[in-house]
């Protein structure tokens, strides 16, 4: 018997893409830095870094005991009760189960009705069998950190106006946290949203892209697929087909949409037609309105499968979760997150400078086509290394992952304090948002 070794893929392509990313950075470099006008008094600004840095211990231990005990979607209860019981040791009143989801929380700074408000989003769900392979606890660590070096800003002689919300979200993987709590009011009253995600690299603005969740269940009739198989009508066909039309249907799709499929039934035994065979993808775009195109597109192509093999398709869209959007971002904010990167000695990378075929999906685009946010990406790897790998969860615990939690506060506390110190950034944030195409309808946009 020969046994034949699986082939490894090439990189060639990875290798041109890291290639062409470094022949971008460089043409960055050198350029003069230029700093956005306004924002928040620079005594405020400093002593929101200063608090930061104080926090560091308490962050760094966030990190390691989220990677610790990693918890998937919707099951976080651990991880929320620490960032719960953190805020709460800081003096400061945290809702546990907020917004009818018992893995979220909530916790306020300032006073409601004063001014304008801003929410900053912590994440902490890990993916199944890898752990914190996506770096959420250092998302939930910066997150909280931000919102704990804000504590003293808000109070006092020389507070802003208005008011700063910890909202945490759980299950971003493969679900759709922030629109359950969207849909049961938590962004009600907000006028923007900041989070940060770490990553391979610092980048300022990078695609995400919205993604959708689809089933087909195909129902036949089963019969002996030897003596009358004349007699059925095959289901696993019409998947094969579907499958098929899948592979077609890419050559004429955008660049970088994206669809995955498996077939997680196709009959129980080789001599029966299978009568049921069920279907299970994900589909991606870049925008909502190429997301609704592609949709439209799928359906077309199982309802084909069934109609060539006498079979029927039941198509169920975003089953078991909701939809996420392309994130959408708010350039005028992400200028004064850089601005914030650069003073703890970080260079986000603009947008553009990474190859937009390296894109996933994040949850948080659902917020941002209801207000202005951004979703910026911190390095806590060597740039080779991808998301969802176990490369990664090993970086989401190391020195860097903690240096990141530090930084990542550091740069939402002070995006933050900017917004609410400053009227005519909230003016251009608000017009930008407008000149965008302002909210959709997140809810009924996919009918």
């Amino acid at each position: 018997m020969t046994c034949m070794t699986t082939p490894a893929p090439s990189t060639a392509y990875l290798d041109h893409l890291v290639d062409e990313t470094q022949e971008r950075m460089r043409t960055l470099a050198g350029r003069p830095a230029s700093e956005p006008d306004g924002g928040a008094p620079e005594a405020l600004g400093a002593a929101v870094e200063a608090a930061a840095d104080g926090l560091r211990e308490e962050l760094g231990g966030i990190v390691e005991t989220l990677h610790a005990q990693p918890e998937t979607a919707f099951q976080e209860h651990e991880s929320a009760r620490l960032l719960v019981e953190t805020v709460r040791r800081h003096g400061i009143e945290a809702e546990l189960g907020a917004h009818g989801v018992p893995t979220a929380f909530r916790a306020e700074l300032g006073t409601a009705g004063s001014g304008p408000t801003i929410a900053i989003c912590a994440e902490y769900d890990a993916l199944p069998g890898i752990g914190h392979a996506c770096g959420h606890n250092v998302i939930a660590a910066a997150g909280v950190g931000a919102f704990l070096a804000l504590r003293a800003t808000m109070t006092g002689d020389h507070a802003p106006a208005g008011r700063v919300v910890l909202l945490g979200t759980p299950a971003e993987e493969g679900h759709s946290g922030k629109e359950v709590l969207a849909r049961n009011g938590a962004l009600d009253g907000i006028d923007a949203a900041v989070m940060v995600h770490p990553y391979p690299h610092d980048v300022a603005d990078q695609v995400w892209l919205g993604r959708r969740l689809l089933t087909w269940t195909f129902t036949g009739r089963s019969a002996h697929a030897s003596a009358q198989p004349f007699m059925g009508r095959n289901a696993l066909d019409a998947a094969n087909l579907a499958y098929q039309g899948i592979g077609l249907l890419r050559q004429q799709m955008p660049p970088v949409d994206r669809i995955h499929a498996t077939v997680v039934e196709g009959g129980t035994s080789p001599n029966i037609v299978p009568d049921r065979a069920v279907m299970r993808l994900y589909a991606r775009s870049k925008y909502p309105d190429t997301l609704k195109d592609l949709s439209r597109r799928l359906d077309d192509v199982a309802r084909g499968a069934a109609l060539m093999t006498g079979t029927e398709v039941e198509i169920s869209w975003d089953d078991g979760a909701l939809p996420s959007l392309p994130v959408r971002t708010s350039t005028t904010l992400t200028e004064r997150w850089v601005a914030a990167q650069r003073r703890r000695g970080r260079e986000p990378l603009p947008a553009g400078v990474l190859s937009e075929t390296i894109a996933a999906s994040t949850d948080f685009g659902n917020v941002s086509y209801r207000l202005p946010g951004i979703h910026p990406l911190i390095q806590i790897s060597d740039p080779g290394v991808a998301l969802h790998t176990p490369a990664f969860a090993e970086a989401a615990a190391s020195p860097a992952a903690r240096d990141a939690a530090v930084d990542g506060a550091v740069g939402l506390a002070r995006t933050a304090l900017d917004y609410l110190c400053d009227a005519d950034l909230r003016r251009a944030v608000a017009e930008e948002f407008a000149a965008q195409g302002g909210p959709i309808d997140v809810e009924t946009y996919f009918g």
